[in-house]
C-alpha cells in the first residue's frame, strides 16, 4: 500500500487538480512581474460560452501609485494580434461574402502590386506567410520614406526574396499589404470596415484603431519618451507611418474584449445569438493547415494569417500540452491569444512588455510564462 502510494506521487496522478482558479495562475503570471517582463497583466481564459477565470496583475507602469491592470477597463496595444483580429478576419469576412478570392493574385486587387516576382503572388500566400517577402523594411529605409504614400508605394514595390510558395517568412510587408486588400475590396479603410462589420457585431465596445485622447490615462504604456510613458500611440514604426491604422499592427483592445473574440472562433464564426457572421466552413478554411515545416528545419507553421503548432520556437508561447488543431498568434509589444478547439479552450495574456523591461532577456521570460500558462490551462480543463 505504501509503495503504491510513492508511485501514484511520482506519477503526479495523487496530486492535486489543477483547477481554473487564482492558485494556478497567480503564481504563473506574478513571477514574471517579479523577474521584470512586464509590469502588469491580464489573463482570461475560457471556452466558447463561457470564462472560466479572468484577473489583472501589477501596474500599467512600474511604479506602485499608477493604475492597477483590469482585465475589462486596461487597454493594450495588441501589436501583431493586429493581424488575426481585424486583417485576418476582415479578409474572411470578405472571403465568405464572395469579394475576394484566396487563390486570386493580390494585383486583382492592387493593380500596383505587379512588379517582378509579385504577380504570382496570391491572397493565400500573404495570409501564410509564404509570399516570399522579407520580414520587414530596415529602420533606416523606413525612417528615409517620408510619409505613409511613400510608404505603402516601397512596400507595393517589393520584390521576394524566394519565390511565392517555396517557404514560411513570417512578414509584416504581408500583412501591411492585406490591409490595402481589405481597404481596396471593401472601398473602406481596413479601421472602418472592421469595426462596422466586425467589432460592432461581437460586442468588442473597447476595441480600435488611433484610441482617443481620453481613454489614454488606462492604457499600458509601451515605450517611454523623455522621461515620460508613451501610451495611446502604436509602438510599431510601420503602422505610425502609416497613421496608427495598418493590416499588421495598430489596434488597441481590453482582454476581455480579446476573449470575446476568442469566443467567436471557437464557435466557428457565430454571435453570441447563434447567428452566423461568417460561414463555419470559410472558418475551417482558414485554419487549415497552410504551411508545415520542413523536418528538422525549425520552422514555424501557419494556418492562414495565424500561427499554427508546432510555432518552431525553442520556448513556445503555446506550451507543450495543446491539441495539434490550436492557432494563435502573438504581439511584440507582449500580447498573446492561443485557441485549442479540441478542449474548447482559449489564453489570452496581454502585457506591456515593451515598457521598460528590468529583465535581461524579457521577450524569451514572457514566452516561458505564456507556455506555462497554456499549460496549466491544458491541464485544468483535462481535469474537468
Amino acid at each position: 500500500m505504501v509503495l503504491a502510494l510513492v508511485l501514484l506521487l511520482q506519477t503526479g496522478v495523487a496530486q492535486p487538480t489543477a483547477r481554473f482558479d487564482g492558485g494556478t495562475f497567480d503564481p504563473l503570471v506574478e513571477r514574471g512581474i517579479l523577474e521584470g517582463a512586464y509590469p502588469g497583466a491580464a489573463l482570461v481564459v475560457g471556452r466558447r460560452d463561457r470564462v472560466l477565470f479572468a484577473h489583472g496583475y501589477g501596474h500599467l507602469t512600474w511604479s506602485t501609485s499608477s493604475p492597477r491592470v483590469d482585465p475589462e477597463s486596461t487597454l493594450y496595444d495588441l501589436a501583431s494580434l493586429t493581424k488575426v483580429i481585424a486583417t485576418t478576419t476582415s479578409l474572411m469576412l470578405l472571403v465568405d461574402r464572395g469579394t475576394v478570392q484566396l487563390d486570386a493574385p493580390v494585383a486583382a486587387y492592387v493593380p500596383e502590386f505587379d512588379g517582378p516576382g509579385t504577380a504570382g503572388i496570391t491572397v493565400r500566400h500573404l495570409l501564410a506567410h509564404t509570399s516570399g517577402l522579407r520580414a520587414d523594411l530596415p529602420d533606416a529605409e523606413l525612417k528615409a520614406l517620408r510619409d505613409s504614400g511613400a510608404l505603402m508605394r516601397r512596400v507595393l514595390g517589393e520584390t521576394p526574396r524566394v519565390p511565392p510558395g517555396r517557404r514560411v517568412i513570417y512578414s509584416d510587408l504581408n500583412a501591411i499589404v492585406l490591409g490595402e486588400v481589405v481597404q481596396r475590396a471593401s472601398s473602406e479603410p481596413l479601421d472602418v470596415f472592421a469595426a462596422r462589420e466586425l467589432f460592432a457585431p461581437l460586442g468588442l465596445r473597447e476595441t480600435r484603431f488611433r484610441p482617443p485622447i481620453r481613454m489614454r490615462a488606462r492604457i499600458a504604456p509601451t515605450g517611454v519618451w523623455r522621461g515620460h510613458a508613451v501610451a495611446g500611440v502604436v509602438n510599431d514604426a510601420s503602422a505610425f507611418k502609416l497613421g496608427g491604422v495598418s493590416g499588421n499592427a495598430g489596434l488597441f483592445a481590453g482582454a476581455l474584449d480579446v476573449a470575446r473574440f476568442a469566443q467567436f472562433m471557437l464557435r466557428e464564426g457565430a454571435l453570441p445569438d447563434g447567428r452566423q457572421l461568417v460561414r463555419a466552413e470559410t472558418v475551417r478554411e482558414f485554419l487549415k493547415r497552410a504551411a508545415a515545416p520542413e523536418r528538422g528545419t525549425g520552422a514555424e507553421a501557419r494556418a492562414l494569417g495565424w500561427q499554427a503548432v508546432p510555432t518552431g520556437e525553442t520556448v513556445s508561447s503555446a506550451g507543450t500540452l495543446l491539441g495539434p488543431r490550436s492557432f494563435g498568434h502573438t504581439g511584440w509589444t507582449g500580447t498573446s491569444l492561443w485557441i485549442d478547439p479540441d478542449r474548447n479552450l482559449f489564453v489570452v495574456l496581454l502585457t506591456n512588455r515593451a515598457f521598460a523591461p528590468r529583465a535581461r532577456r524579457s521577450f524569451t521570460a514572457l514566452k516561458t510564462v505564456r507556455g506555462q500558462i497554456a499549460d496549466a490551462a491544458a491541464r485544468a480543463s483535462d481535469a474537468r
